[in-house]
């Protein structure tokens, strides 16, 4: 009887430990499923998170947005480029010289640009429709060029240019210049008297600087009175007029602007001419015997 109630004992303790044992199996497995399954959930936030804001970034990108890492076609050519990549931009100022590979027309510009330096390049022609858009322009230089044709109405739109340089060039005739030009230099051309409208210089009522020189020129142009330097030198000049550079039915007038007179290299010979100079403040550069 003592061995039957000792050995009923020892089995219910036993139970006791089994059920116990695969209580805390079961808890243990279960924390560990939900951590897994929570752990899952996060990933599956972040993920989503992640895609959204790919998503919203590329919402914000145009649609036709270049990429910037598609190479130029083979046989493509480099003209084509926007300027500031064959030339220099900086703020309001473009530097096109001496261009590889030769520029042959007048880049496209920015908007607001104020000053074009596009000297030592190709360019042939200076056609109505370079500067339509950009009315902003102070100064431009088309030193060294091989430029012979400029479309009529080419600077018309630029009301606030007042330097203009077509020096070295080949032109044979000038077109309308804008009015508020303080400086105009054609040295180095083709210029003949008859490529030069009588009233070409008349309406430019701030012009100061005047370079003519190194052209076929024949005479003398009208030239504004706010003129104070005037270079003609090396044309073909060969006689003035009393009204070339004063006034014949005035005696007393006085040109006080007009400081420096280059005639030099011309067949002119000056002293010939002294009723020219009398309303001048100095005596042009020449010859005079």
């Amino acid at each position: 009887m003592g061995t039957r109630l000792l050995m009923l004992i020892s089995a219910v303790i036993f139970a006791s430990c089994v059920l116990s044992a695969s209580g805390a199996h079961y808890h243990s497995h279960r924390h560990h499923r939900l951590q897994d399954v929570a752990l899952t959930e996060e990933i599956d936030v972040r993920a989503q998170r992640n895609k959204r804001a790919t998503d919203d970034s590329n919402a914000l990108l145009p649609a036709d947005s270049p990429d910037d890492s598609t190479p130029l076609p083979p046989g493509g050519d480099p003209s084509d480029l926007p300027t500031c990549l064959l030339c220099v931009c900086l703020t309001g100022s473009v530097y096109c010289e001496e261009v590889d590979p030769d520029m042959t027309s007048v880049p496209t510009l920015p908007k607001e640009t104020n000053y074009l330096y596009a000297r030592y390049n190709k360019i042939k022609k200076i056609t109505a429709k370079d500067f339509g858009d950009v009315v902003t322009l102070k100064r431009i230089d088309f030193t060294g060029n091989v430029i012979s044709e400029i479309e009529d109405g080419a600077f018309a739109k630029l009301t606030m240019l007042e330097e203009l340089s077509l020096a070295e060039n080949q032109l044979v005739k000038l077109p309308m210049l804008p009015a508020k030009l303080v400086s105009f230099n054609a040295n180095h051309n083709k210029l003949r008297t008859r490529g030069i409208k009588s009233n070409a210089f008349k309406k430019l009522t701030k012009l100061a600087h005047l370079y003519l020189a190194h052209n076929e020129l024949e005479a003398v142009p009208l030239i504004p009175e706010t003129v104070r330097t005037l270079h003609l030198q090396n044309n073909n000049i060969s006689s003035l007029t009393a009204d070339t550079f004063c006034k014949s039915n005035d005696t007393y007038y006085i040109r006080p602007n007009m400081n420096e007179i280059r005639i030099d290299g011309n067949p002119v010979i000056l002293g010939q001419y002294p009723t020219s100079f009398i309303c001048l403040q100095s005596l042009p550069i020449g010859r005079y015997q």
